[in-house]
């Protein structure tokens, strides 16, 4: 399949291939059926190690964007993009997240950094 050079005009001009009447008519107890069928259990809970949120972590760590992206070294617009999800994290990231959510205090040591605002700690010299 060859690459296409596109504007967003030409995109949207085009007819979209997904049938949303049908997508709009989907109803909950459709999905539920759905997931019976693929196997899943619609009535289980969703696994603690698959739900990576930044902003959840943020806000128990008690830090703004500022800080925790100064934190853990991480770009202030990259967090931004990460909570809006604009931008899908990756592996790394979300085990990087994982770790923060799990061991934050554990996190700032691995990465020599103090929680923003906060002086690091000074270890006296040998004398």
């Amino acid at each position: 399949m060859a690459i296409i050079r596109m504007t967003l005009d030409e995109i949207m001009a085009k007819p979209s291939q997904r049938d949303r009447a049908k997508i709009d008519a989907t109803t909950e107890a459709d999905i539920r059926r759905h997931m019976i069928e693929d196997g899943e259990d619609p009535d289980a809970p969703l696994p603690k190690r698959d739900v990576i949120l930044p902003a959840l972590i943020r806000t128990k760590l008690g830090m703004s964007q500022r800080e925790f992206a100064a934190t853990f070294g991480i770009p202030v617009a990259t967090l931004r993009n990460w909570e809006q999800n604009r931008v899908a994290m990756d592996p790394a990231t979300i085990s990087l997240l994982r770790i923060i959510a799990n061991e934050p205090k554990a996190a700032m040591r691995a990465l020599r950094r103090a929680p923003a605002g906060k002086a690091p700690a000074v270890k006296a010299a040998a004398g």
